[in-house]
């Protein structure tokens, strides 16, 4: 098998390298010319079908009515508005054939004329001219053709429905990953702010407790106003005040109980009695319960012995 195909091979390439060589002396010989050599059509033939011709003639001569033929040669309708109607203007010649609109009124107004005169001769040959209200005109399609139209419109337009809802769908997906994001954004944001308000009540900065509620929004800094239009409450917070009311208020301790103009002035809390000694004995103090002094505790102490 091996050597079928080898030979095989072999004799493939000895014709490939005759026809070279073929085309070689070809060319050397000067009956190739450089360039691709594509083959030329031959000219076609002239038939005269003298037959043919005479046929058509003899139909052109038929000798019909003009009720079958319906031919007539008119010129175009004259121009009402026109200025002037001269023969130039009835002249076809005076058209321009490159004007594109000249040309169509031309053709308008001869098919206008041909109407106008054949109207009445088709009137008096009893021609029906208009179509009657109760007109059926078969379809040139079948019923089969037209059902497959049908449906070939009907499943056109269901996919363009069903394109459309996928299109609202993916917008309303688009928008609910949206407002989902947004409602967990607000929720972090109320977590935050709530640990944040936690933290301020047990470290004493805030005696507050509204943030337990859920319903309270942050307010926002150096805002002189909290929610719902409430006055933010001045002074010092609760650990300032608990700090201030076992410490004291800070600032100068030294002559903090000096009279002042004031204090001299001021005798109303003043009590004649008390400070003569002559008010009322304080409850709980008697002469008889003084403690006796060191040596007659001694004398009482040997006295025992």
């Amino acid at each position: 098998m091996d050597t079928a195909l080898l030979s095989g091979s072999d004799s493939d390439s000895e014709d490939s390298f005759v026809t070279d060589k073929e085309l070689q002396d070809a060319f050397s010989r000067g009956l190739l010319k450089p360039g691709l050599n594509a083959v030329l059509e031959a000219p076609k033939k002239a038939v005269n079908d003298v037959n043919g011709l005479k046929q058509c003639l003899t139909e052109f001569q038929r000798d019909l009515e003009w009720v079958e033929r319906l031919d007539v040669t008119l010129g175009p309708v004259p121009e009402v508005s026109g200025p002037r109607s001269t023969p130039q203007n009835k002249d076809q010649k005076a058209v321009d054939p490159e004007d594109d609109f000249q040309r169509e009124m031309s053709f308008y107004r001869q098919a206008q004329a041909a109407v106008l005169a054949v109207l009445p001769r088709l009137h008096q040959l009893k021609v029906p001219t208009k179509r009657p209200t109760d007109y059926f005109a078969e379809m040139a399609k079948s019923d089969q053709q037209m059902q497959k139209i049908r449906q070939k419109l009907q499943a056109k337009q269901a996919a363009m429905e069903k394109s459309e809802k996928a299109k609202q769908l993916r917008a309303l997906r688009k928008y609910g990953k949206k407002v989902q994001t947004e409602v967990l954004q607000k929720r972090q944001r109320e977590k935050a702010h709530m640990m944040h308000a936690i933290k301020k009540y047990q470290k004493g900065f805030s005696d507050k407790l509204d943030f337990l509620d859920g319903d309270q929004k942050p307010v926002a800094r150096g805002s002189k106003e909290g929610a719902k239009g409430q006055p933010t409450r001045k002074g010092p917070n609760a650990k300032r005040r608990y700090k201030n009311q076992k410490f004291g208020f800070g600032g100068k301790k030294k002559g903090s109980k000096w009279n002042t103009r004031e204090s001299y002035d001021d005798v109303s809390s003043f009590r004649a009695k008390k400070a003569h000694g002559k008010g009322l004995a304080r409850p709980g103090k008697k002469g008889s319960n003084k403690r006796p002094g060191k040596r007659t505790r001694e004398k009482m102490k040997s006295r025992r012995r």
